[in-house]
């Protein structure tokens, strides 16, 4: 597991390897990763957006940007956590993750970014 906190929200990620199938005549590498997202500040805070950067073993870079995850913007009071599932898809058994949130302190109304720490992603199979 990684972890990281910025402005008092912790993210900690877990990453399982799902397994491989072929596409269009092309082998993919499926990871499953599940983030917990902890508010241990003192105000309520809200996820509006997310960026990651997915890179892997062939140094292909994707990057994906959109509104909320998983189609919700949760708002965390303090103390509160929200947990999702989600994966990617990468060309090689090997590669990593890194992004932030963009998030909006209630309190004070002010826009802030939460980094997301850089993750691994290695299909087991693969390591020696």
């Amino acid at each position: 597991m990684v972890e990281q906190i910025t402005s008092g929200i912790k993210i900690s990620v877990d990453t399982t390897f799902e397994g491989t199938f072929f596409k269009n005549y092309k082998i993919h590498f499926a990871f499953g990763y599940r983030i917990t997202i902890e508010n241990q500040s003192k105000d309520s805070v809200q996820l509006t957006s997310r960026f990651w950067e997915i890179k892997d073993a062939l140094n292909n870079t994707e990057i994906v940007e959109g509104e909320g995850v998983i189609g919700k913007k949760p708002v965390l009071k303090p103390g509160e956590s929200h947990t999702y599932n989600s994966g990617c898809l990468l060309s090689s058994p090997f590669g990593a993750m890194k992004g932030h949130y963009n998030m909006v302190n209630f309190t004070s109304t002010k826009k802030f970014k939460v980094m997301i720490p850089s993750f691994k992603l290695s299909a087991p199979f693969a390591l020696n």
